[in-house]
């Protein structure tokens, strides 16, 4: 397993995470994706630990609460051996005040998040979407007397817009308070947005990328291909409509490119899509999900080894994705706006000894 530092932390994360979406199933959304209970989630985590695996993703919205707490009961006597990364804003509970990133709202959130995981601390805090209705100020300066106070170790923020996540990082800086270190974002071979502002924004304010969804909503784990139905047991059958839309030519074009890299690889279509985003910067680890051992030992197979420049290339062409202004005419420019080159993030690799 390869590590990576986190942004401008001294963290070091491994390329893989396991995110704990699947953990609980405690209503039709996420039943949809997984009902892990508490036997088998140590199971996972001992699986992933074994691999290597050192960063774990959850969410107090995920299954109302009860991921938070299966995952807390499944790492019992394991909490040193990890990092917990997990998230607050949206909404959670009826009240007016249960949702956003308000100084009430966020310490509430932790203070119920640390409860459920069963822990003293977060090792990764996140915002998981943007308070346009709370000053910027009061959000980080919430954030920071938590870090301050040794319940949260470091901040994060997850889809947010590229002015969102500067101006955050300047009043950080402006008042000597905790910065953001990582952004968790939606990239994929089939939705490459990330790649016009936030990336380069990334990159210049060493802010580095959690990826979720890295298999595009479930569209690329090699079941999906032209001229065949949805197969019966998809999470898209009851989560496509909350995900991002991609056009069916554009989808069957990239698994088209995927299967030829595969068959020169001798690797999985979600092996290929997981392994392409770890040659790209800014990517310091992948949230990875799963429903079994099966799938998990199958993701943990992206790691330990590359694809070559030249299939990169391939997979690149593919998925290009029409490009929006004013990305388009800055590209024209090129001499001085050049793009992030497609190169492999420095990272360090656990030693052997230590490794199944």
């Amino acid at each position: 397993m390869d590590y990576r530092i986190l942004g401008s932390a001294g963290l070091k994360v491994s390329t893989l995470c396991f995110g704990t979406g699947t953990f609980g199933g405690a209503n039709e959304f996420f039943k949809a994706w997984g009902s892990t209970g508490v036997e088998e989630g140590k199971r996972l985590v001992g699986l992933c630990l074994d691999a290597g695996i050192n960063v774990f993703d959850t969410a107090d919205i995920y299954s109302d609460g009860l991921s938070e707490e299966v995952f807390g009961q499944a790492i019992q006597g394991r909490r040193n051996e990890l990092l917990i990364s997990t998230k607050a804003t949206f909404r959670f509970g009826a009240g007016p005040n249960d949702i956003g990133s308000s100084r009430y709202h966020l310490i509430q959130a932790c203070e119920g998040s640390l409860k459920r995981l069963g822990t003293d601390h977060i090792d990764i805090y996140h915002m998981h979407g943007f308070d346009a209705l709370t000053p910027i100020e009061e959000v980080l300066y919430t954030l920071d007397t938590l870090v301050r106070s040794g319940k949260v170790r470091y901040i994060a923020c997850s889809n947010f817009s590229g002015w969102h996540l500067m101006k955050s990082l300047t009043i950080s800086e402006r008042h000597g308070w905790a910065k953001y270190v990582s952004h968790q974002v939606y990239y994929s071979l089939v939705g490459r947005d990330y790649e016009n502002e936030l990336m380069p924004l990334g990159l210049d304010q060493k802010v580095d990328a959690m990826i979720w969804s890295p298999l595009g909503w479930g569209r690329l784990t090699g079941k999906i291909r032209r001229g065949q139905p949805l197969p019966q047991e998809s999470r898209l059958h009851r989560t496509a409509d909350f995900g991002p839309p991609v056009p069916e030519e554009y989808l069957y074009k990239v698994v088209d490119a995927i299967d030829a890299v595969a068959k020169e690889t001798g690797k999985t279509v979600p092996q290929i899509a997981l392994n392409w985003l770890l040659r790209k910067p800014t990517v310091a680890t992948i949230v990875i999900g799963a429903r079994n051992e099966e799938q998990l030992k199958q993701n943990i197979g992206a790691e330990g080894w590359r694809l070559t420049p030249e299939q990169v290339s391939k997979l690149d062409a593919a998925s290009a994705p029409p490009i929006p202004y004013p990305y388009w005419h800055q590209r024209q420019f090129k001499d001085r706006n050049p793009l992030p080159p497609s190169v492999d993030r420095k990272s360090t690799r656990l030693n052997s000894s230590h490794a199944n």
